[in-house]
This record gives structure tokens, C-alpha cells and sequence, in this order.
């Protein structure tokens, strides 16, 4: 089979005519990366999700950050709330507000909203943490302070919470990556906030109708994050040698939690790293160990069936990391778009015995043939030239 049967240039287009392509209209479309700190992918993606906008009524985006520190970005979307700069400081995770094609979309979402009565919303679905985690103090306090008037005092006192919490720093020590024994997350206390925090989830259950949508969508989130935060924090504790997987796992259960809660207000633009957003497990290895977790798209699409679709990125020529010609990043190189869309599946009947890309860039995670029948379409740039590393 000829390999430009399973392509065609990346424009809009294409896009409406892979979403046409689908069993079933998603709720939430992945736009996986292949690698972190791409510019061109950035901009690839920004082009995207504008026509998603303006052709196929797409009005929401999340992106692999902080999902406490995305209600900074959303209420500057919705509200005008703080400044573009502020809020490219403190509204991301992981170094992301420094990337100038975040920054973009963020200015062109809110010139967006600023013209429409339809508002674009704006979601971080990863958890407060990097390899360690946030205190639980801010997703706990934000829970019980949305609560109604003495209920929360039935469960815990607010002075006795801030008391069980203590100091942030004893839980977001970055030695705790490293060393279980410098985490807190199995102490007399934190066993006692995650009974604490099940029974504030339970009383907001019982406050539900009287709260307002934001309201309830916000407490939801809290009470997902601080549920999450404080099962990280038990894992961060274990000297097992299952503990990275479970960190793993728990972290990809978090982000699938945050993308089902997205998905009700769909169809969105989901944008992480292929890894989280793949249907099948993700592989990594960390030190001597060979980590295997479900990611958060298979998770998601466990729950969502044909209403979550999967694009996965795959670059050409890196810089000076050229793939050899007989890699699937080899063979797509030599279509003659510098950006194109491709049909996983029929790219799958016409590449059958390819071999594995061994990226010197660690950072960077090759397309991998035997689970192309696992994705929906790949996104391909044959060359990208400003790649960095940033945070």
C-alpha cells in the first residue's frame, strides 16, 4: 500500500474530515505529544483547536497541568480576572506558562470570550504534583469552606483540620521522590484526613442541590483532588518495590477523574503527552525497573467508549536526531507535507514490520508500530527545530 493512501495535509479540512471518519462524535479528542517543549506542535495544536472553535463546536480546552492552577487561567477566559502575565505565571504547571504557544492560546481564548456570549472554558487535568505532591490544604480547605454553614463542624472542625494538615512544607518535601521515609502520607494524621476527607465528599453529596453549578463543579473538584492527593501521598510512603507504579497509577487515575468531569462540558481539546492520552498501558523505565500503569485514556475511554478519540504526535527530524529510513518516523518522512494527518489503522495495514526509533533525546517517546491499531490518527511533523526543555 502506498503510504500517502493513509495521509493528507494538516489543515482544517482534514480535521472535520477525520472527526467524520470516527464511529462516534467524542466528547473529548486527545492531541497526544510526543515530546514536551515542541514550538511547532504548540502552534500545530493552537491551529486545531481554533477550527474545532469556529467549525465544529468545540468550546473547551484541557491541557496535562495543574487542575487548582487552571481555575486561575479559566476565571481570566470567563471574567477578565488578573492579568495575561499573572496569570501565565501562576495559572500552570510544570513550566508551561513560559511556552509561547500556551500563552497564545490563552490570549486568543480570551479575545474569543470577549466576543461571544458562548464562553471558551479552560481546564488543567493533572494533579497538584510533580514525582512528589502539594499539600492537600488548599483542595481540602476550598471543599469545606463550600460547604453549608455548621454541617462541616459534624464532620471536623476547621481549626482542627488545619491542625491535621500542619505545615505545607512537611508534605510537599521534593525529598520524598527519593526517600519514603521523609513522607508523611502514612502518619496517624494523614489516616485521618482520608476518613475525614470521605466524609466531607459524603456531606457535599447532601449539599449538592443547594449549591450553584459553579459551585458544585468546583467542590467536585476539590473533592477529587484532595481524594487524589492524599492517596499519592499514602504511595509516596511505601518502601515497596510497587511504588512507582502505583504513583503512576495513581496519577493517571487522577487525570482520568479531571477528563471525565471535562467531558460534561464537551466537546473538548485534550493536549498531553501520548503517554497519558494512549488507550493501551504505558511503559517506562525508571531506574532499574520496568514500570506498566493503565494510562488516563485508556482509563477515559474505558468509561467514555467511541465518545473519546486519540490523535498521537510523532516528530521526523529533531534537531540532529534524523530517524533511520525503516522506523514508522522514517517511512513518514517521506510524504511530501511538512504537516499531515494520518489514518492510524490503514498506516498500520501498510507499515507491518518497521523497526523501533531509538531517540537519543530521552525525553522523547517514539511512535510504536505494534500499537498503531490502538490509535486513531497521528499527527506528523516531518521536521521540528525549536526544541527545548524549560522548568
Amino acid at each position: 500500500m502506498d503510504i500517502r493512501n493513509t495521509a493528507r495535509p494538516l489543515d482544517g479540512a482534514g480535521v472535520s474530515a477525520f472527526l467524520r471518519s470516527l464511529p462516534a462524535r467524542p466528547l473529548l479528542l486527545g492531541l497526544g505529544e510526543a515530546r514536551h517543549f515542541v514550538g511547532e506542535l504548540g502552534e500545530v495544536r493552537n491551529e486545531i483547536f481554533r477550527h474545532l472553535v469556529a467549525h465544529e463546536g468545540y468550546r473547551s480546552f484541557a491541557i496535562e497541568s495543574d487542575c487548582l492552577l487552571g481555575l486561575v487561567v479559566d476565571d481570566y477566559l470567563t471574567t477578565g480576572a488578573g492579568t495575561l502575565d499573572d496569570v501565565m505565571e501562576h495559572g500552570f504547571s510544570h513550566g508551561f506558562g513560559a511556552v509561547p504557544a500556551n500563552r497564545e492560546l490563552v490570549r486568543w481564548m480570551r479575545a474569543y470570550n470577549e466576543e461571544h456570549d458562548e464562553k471558551l472554558r479552560f481546564f488543567g487535568f493533572d494533579g497538584p504534583l510533580e514525582y512528589w505532591a502539594a499539600s492537600p490544604r488548599q483542595a481540602l480547605t476550598a471543599l469545606y469552606d463550600l460547604l453549608d454553614g455548621p454541617l462541616p463542624n459534624t464532620v471536623v472542625t476547621r481549626e482542627t483540620l488545619d491542625a491535621l494538615l500542619g505545615p505545607d512544607d512537611r508534605w510537599s518535601n521534593e525529598a520524598t521522590a527519593t526517600d519514603p521515609s521523609r513522607s508523611i502520607g502514612q502518619s496517624a494524621d494523614a489516616q485521618r484526613l482520608r476518613l475525614i476527607t470521605d466524609d466531607l465528599v459524603a456531606l457535599l453529596d447532601t449539599q449538592a442541590p443547594q449549591l450553584s453549578a459553579q459551585d458544585r463543579e468546583r467542590a467536585a473538584l476539590y473533592a477529587r483532588t484532595a481524594t487524589g492527593l492524599l492517596r499519592y501521598h499514602y504511595w509516596m510512603a511505601d518502601a515497596s518495590p510497587a511504588r512507582w507504579t502505583r504513583l503512576s497509577a495513581q496519577r493517571d487515575a487522577m487525570m482520568a477523574a479531571n477528563l471525565r468531569a471535562v467531558a460534561e462540558h464537551g466537546p473538548a481539546l485534550v493536549y498531553a503527552s501520548n503517554l497519558h492520552l494512549q488507550r493501551n498501558k504505558s511503559v517506562m523505565s525508571f531506574g532499574d525497573q520496568q514500570l506498566e500503569w493503565w494510562s488516563a485514556g485508556a482509563i477515559t475511554a474505558t468509561h467514555l467508549g467511541d465518545r473519546y478519540a486519540f490523535l498521537a504526535s510523532a516528530l521526523g527530524t529533531v534537531g540532529d536526531d534524523t530517524p533511520p529510513p525503516d522506523t514508522v518516523e522514517g517511512i513518514l518522512s517521506t510524504l511530501p507535507w511538512d504537516h499531515c494527518l494520518i489514518d492510524a489503522r490503514r498506516l498500520a495495514r501498510a507499515v507491518t514490520t518497521p523497526a523501533p526509533r531509538v531517540s537519543p533525546d530521552f525525553a522523547y517517546f517514539p511512535l510504536d508500530a505494534t500499537q498503531l491499531d490502538m490509535i486513531d490518527g497521528v499527527v506528523f511533523l516531518k521536521q521540528a527545530v525549536r526544541l527545548g526543555s524549560l522548568g
